[in-house]
This record gives structure tokens, C-alpha cells and sequence, in this order.
């Protein structure tokens, strides 16, 4: 079973924390051991897991992805969004947990980040519960 998880950004460029979100679906799925795979559908988007406790880490990620991949620049792509595909490149559109217990093992610190690189838009990430 795949659950979808809609996300709704709100600028250009933002890192969206769906961690309860998650922690939610995994909840509801009564598995108690197993993996949580996280795969985002877009080629603009993606996802990471980073701190989540002090907010200032997702504000130096995003200054220094637009300093390494400017918005413009001299790129073949003619859409205007070059950056936001070359972005979610690095990020990567795939990620997962562990879940034991019935919950994702993350460190003390961590969070699991939406990655919107072309916004604002719905997009969705889809989550896929394997037991194990």
C-alpha cells in the first residue's frame, strides 16, 4: 500500500518539515517493524532528512544551494526553473526510515524535510510502509 502525503508549499524555495506527518502514516499503518520509503514524484522537488531542532540549519541550506545553483544563471533548460531541477539533483528525490517499535528511528536532532525548489504548488510525496 502507498499513502500519499499532499505538501503545499508557499515560496520559490523552502524546506517544509513533514516529519509528524510521517510519524503519523507509519502509526496508522500497525506496522511494527520494517521501513518507511519516502519518494518524491516531481523533478523540481525533493526530500532530506537534517536537523530539525534549530531552525537556522534549513535557512544556511537553502542560502547555500542558491549560492552553489543560482535561480539564474546561463543554462540550456529554457523553463526558468534549470536550478530547481539541478537542486533536487543533490538533494535527491528518495529517502527512508527504520521504523521499530511501530515508529521511525530518527537521531535526537533529525527531521524529514519536503524540499519545494519551484514553488508555490501542491505536490505530494508518496510513502511506501514495507514490513520487515
Amino acid at each position: 500500500m502507498i499513502k500519499i502525503l499532499k505538501v503545499q508549499s508557499n515560496k520559490r524555495i523552502e524546506l517544509i518539515d513533514i516529519t509528524q506527518e510521517v510519524r503519523n502514516i507509519v502509526s496508522e499503518s500497525s506496522i511494527s517493524e520494517g521501513i518507511c520509503w519516502l519518494f518524491v514524484p516531481h523533478t523540481t522537488a525533493g526530500i532530506t532528512i537534517n536537523e530539525s531542532a534549530d531552525p537556522m540549519v534549513v535557512v544556511d541550506i537553502q542560502e547555500q544551494l542558491n549560492k552553489l545553483i543560482p535561480y539564474h544563471s546561463n543554462y540550456k533548460h529554457l523553463e526558468g526553473n534549470a536550478d530547481a531541477h539541478i537542486k533536487s539533483t543533490i538533494t535527491g528525490i528518495d529517502n527512508y526510515c527504520f521504523i521499530e517499535n511501530g515508529k521511525i528511528m530518527l537521531g535526537t536532532w533529525q527531521g524529514i524535510f519536503f524540499c519545494e525548489y519551484d514553488g508555490p504548488r501542491e505536490r505530494k510525496v508518496l510513502i511506501k510502509i514495507i514490513e520487515g
